[in-house]
């Protein structure tokens, strides 16, 4: 098997591709996230040690498997990292161990391969790969694919942890809280809401501060984006809701009101998804 790069030396001789040793600035980024972590998955000994060594060199923690299966027995830690696997393991392949990891939400991948496989190479990056790389490896493009995947992870864990904390705000309402919330998000003034429920607006707007508090929610904006990343379906609510009241408001014009407007208010209430601004039907 080829070493990591031509006739070169860790210990003793300088780095190609890298312009000699690293500086510390050339890689601050990395020294800045002191917890992250690169697993490496190859069967071959050599290169998991000038691979592990070489990103040690930069400050970077490896952990260092000889197989998938070993690998997959692992607790993998709580923080960012990303996984650097051989596609051609002799236990798992490669792109089947990719899989694998992707039904257990694992960190993103990056392949490193003895030969130049097409049909390995579309089927991992069409999976999600960071970077599929042939042996030697080119230096500066490990550590950009290590970066990127890195960064990568950092931004998915980000958002699992926000929306995590959105959930939790979110099971603090009480059942009528959570009627009221889609009807004021989806555009429906109090009174409006208020009559869909059967309750008298002063109640809806107590409901309604008790939602701002509990959500934590410094504006109204705020709060139709926290419903947008909780996936709430407060358009078709608002739908509803704006048909009924109709229903009730405009009896006389309804058959108008139902063969034309009707049709559009889907449209309009989900304007504050895309514009983060509500558009309230005209008492």
């Amino acid at each position: 098997m080829q070493a990591l790069y031509h006739d070169t030396v860790i210990a003793s001789t300088p780095l190609p591709y890298l312009n000699h040793a690293p500086s510390r600035a050339s890689f601050h980024a990395e020294a800045e996230q002191a917890c992250d972590v690169i697993y490496l998955v190859d069967d071959d000994a050599r290169a998991r040690q000038e691979i592990s060594e070489f990103l040690t060199t930069l400050r970077m923690k490896v952990m260092s498997f000889s197989s998938a299966i070993e690998y997959l027995a692992f607790m993998g830690r709580d923080t960012a990292a990303c996984v650097i696997v051989n596609a051609h393991l002799p236990d798992i392949s490669g792109l089947e161990l990719q899989r694998r990891l992707a039904e257990r939400t694992n960190p993103p991948v990056i392949f490193v391969s003895d030969r130049c496989d097409i049909p390995s190479t579309v089927s991992a990056m069409k999976a999600g790969a960071i970077e599929f790389l042939t042996k030697p490896v080119d230096l500066v493009a490990l550590i950009a694919a290590v970066r990127a995947a890195l960064a990568q992870d950092r931004k998915l864990r980000q958002r699992k942890a926000e929306l995590a904390k959105l959930q939790e705000r979110y099971s603090l309402l009480t059942p009528r809280e959570r009627e009221v919330l889609p009807l004021v998000i989806g555009g429906l003034l109090n009174k409006q809401a208020a009559s869909v429920l059967g309750i008298s607006e002063v109640t809806l707007q107590i409901h309604r501060s008790q939602v701002m508090r509990k959500m934590q929610a410094e504006s109204f904006a705020e709060l139709v984006r926290m419903a947008v990343k909780l996936r709430i379906p407060y358009w078709r609510v608002a739908n509803l809701a704006l048909t009924s009241y109709i229903r009730r408001e405009h009896r006389d014009n309804f058959s108008v009101w139902h063969h034309v407007v009707s049709p559009w208010i889907g449209t309009l209430a989900l304007l504050p998804v895309l514009f983060v601004t509500v558009y309230p039907v005209p008492a």
